[in-house]
């Protein structure tokens, strides 16, 4: 017997060394993954703490902290620039921070509130989203403006801005300079509605409920559209987030009916599945079953406010106002008019049948 105890003893040492080690490069693969993304996560999150201070100021409480975080970045990005050491960690609080943010949303809605949106809401949106990208196919084709920048545009103003520029992108034989451009104009003409729609409430007359299905339906980011419709009331904001998110939805049909069509062989092409819509659609599913108190639906809501605020920063912090003098005015024309449209035809449409 104490033969066979000696005989596992040796093996049970060898094994312990094996568990440390792995665990070890767990932690460390953790570290260096947060190194790389803390300064730009640093910065990020100075902004939006130096946002939630400048509303103490007189006559900046008018804005909320989600513009102000947006303005700060694009101003520190065109005067003294970002740090080459900060990009990854300003890339992950725009993608995966702002993403995480709005899947917490999901907590404060439930499907009552997605019902409120009515079948005239979907319809509105459906319809405002096809109407605007062929529209502005169309107009590209009409200024001799490359094919492939003008899906980008078309893309990018009729579903999610930048996310939809680059999803596009992956269909399309676009240069570099293409995407960069196109992403500057969405990125320009989203801020300008996000900045501009909360001071046109009482002269367009619209409701709450309206007001946020125009901002959902015709504002280009996810970001820009929770800053603009959260500056008027949280119901707006709540009915701007379910129908923005719905236009989402419509980005991975869209990809691939253009690599359907595209020169570029779409077998090889990878659509990437919004996920953080789904996860918001549980969590509003959850929600629905009254299974999160409101102790913590008031802390999520405040968590989600700073989080949401940290990815206006990074976005400011990506915006390039020089971009535009580089491939010509054109495409800037392409994006204005794209905007003009997707603005008039959904507040229209939203007139006349909401």
């Amino acid at each position: 017997m104490r033969q066979k105890v000696n005989n596992v003893k040796p093996f049970a040492v060898k094994i312990a060394p094996l568990q440390s080690d792995f665990y070890s490069q767990i932690a460390i693969q953790a570290k260096i993954g947060f190194a790389q993304i803390q300064s730009g996560i640093l910065l990020t999150s100075g902004l939006a703490a130096i946002a939630y201070l400048l509303r103490l100021v007189p006559g900046f409480h008018l804005f909320s902290p989600l513009i102000l975080s947006i303005l700060l970045g694009i101003l520190v990005r065109n005067t003294i620039g970002t740090p080459s050491h900060a990009q990854a960690g300003i890339s992950f609080a725009m993608k995966r921070v702002l993403r995480f943010a709005v899947v917490l949303l999901g907590v404060q809605l439930s499907l009552l509130q997605v019902f409120s949106v009515g079948i005239a809401g979907m319809l509105i949106t459906i319809a405002t989203l096809l109407s605007t990208f062929w529209l502005t196919c169309w107009l590209g084709k009409q200024l001799g403006i490359d094919s492939s920048l003008t899906r980008l545009i078309a893309a990018g103003t009729s579903i999610c801005g930048a996310s939809a520029v680059i999803a596009t992108s992956t269909t399309t034989k676009s240069a570099d300079e293409d995407i960069t451009y196109a992403v500057a104009i969405v990125t320009l003409f989203g801020t300008f509605s996000m900045l501009s729609y909360p001071l046109l409430i009482g002269q367009l007359h619209l409701t709450p409920e309206a007001f946020g299905l125009w901002c959902g339906v015709s504002i280009h980011e996810v970001a820009q559209v929770i800053a603009a419709a959260f500056q008027a009331s949280p119901l707006s904001g709540e009915v701007a987030s379910i129908s923005k998110l719905s236009r989402v939805l419509w980005l991975a049909p869209i990809v691939l009916l253009l690599g359907s069509v595209s020169k570029t062989n779409s077998l090889k092409t990878k659509v990437a599945i919004p996920w953080f819509v789904v996860y918001f659609m549980l969590l509003i599913l959850l929600n629905s079953l009254n299974l999160f108190p409101q102790s913590l639906k008031s802390a999520v809501a405040q968590l989600n406010q700073i989080l949401l605020a940290i990815a206006m920063a990074a976005m400011g912090l990506e915006t390039r106002l020089n971009q535009i003098q580089k491939i010509g005015l054109k495409p800037l024309y392409l994006g204005a008019l794209s905007w003009l449209f997707i603005s008039i035809f959904s507040y229209g449409l939203i007139k006349l049948f909401y």
